[in-house]
């Protein structure tokens, strides 16, 4: 799993640097994707679903809402075409070619990864009670909550808790941002 992770982590390092020199928005875009898919594959490797549900959604409606900010903002069309035609014949460029067969190799990975990392999960239905019987048996009193659920969400996975909390709260201010970045440019 160790492995596993480092080509994970690997991965994500390379789409963030991507990200950072890409010439257009939408490729740093597509490369920021790529870091947060990697971390919802790297979060089921490490055993916490709950974390990888809130990242996937966190993940794809800020992807979504990049994008379209990104074709609502920009109507400039792109100077290079993918076919060249030479002497009356249309060619495919070599380049556009390598980025398709990145892309595929890329997402072939990442779906293998991700069959990978959701088959080391316990089937559904199934019970596994590696915390739960500690936390039924002795949470009532160790936390002195009445409610059992609240008393595990805030004292024993608080934590765990506060992080999902401040992924959403970063996403929707990160939105919120960039749709007042565009409502800015519509004023000017």
């Amino acid at each position: 799993m160790e492995e596993a992770l480092l080509f994970i982590l690997i991965i994500m390092l390379a789409g963030a640097l991507y990200a950072l020199y890409a010439k257009d928005l939408l490729s740093a875009v597509v490369s920021y994707g790529i870091v947060g898919f990697a971390l919802v594959i790297a979060f089921l490797l490490l055993q916490a679903p709950d974390l990888a549900i809130v990242q996937v959604v966190v993940e794809t409606i800020s992807l979504v809402i990049m994008i379209s900010v990104l074709i609502i903002s920009t109507r400039e069309d792109l100077q290079e075409t993918p076919v060249a035609k030479i002497k009356g014949a249309s060619y495919i460029q070599f380049r556009h070619m390598m980025y398709v067969a990145a892309a595929l190799v890329i997402t072939g990975l990442f779906l293998y990864f991700f069959v990978a990392s959701t088959a080391m999960l316990p089937a559904f239905g199934e019970h596994q009670t590696r915390m739960a019987t500690e936390y039924v048996q002795h949470g009532a009193e160790k936390t002195g909550a009445i409610n059992l659920v609240t008393g595990i969400v805030f004292d024993f996975r608080g934590y765990d808790t506060l992080g999902e909390a401040t992924v959403l709260f970063t996403a929707v201010i990160g939105v919120l941002a960039m749709l007042r970045l565009v409502g800015k440019k519509e004023e000017l």
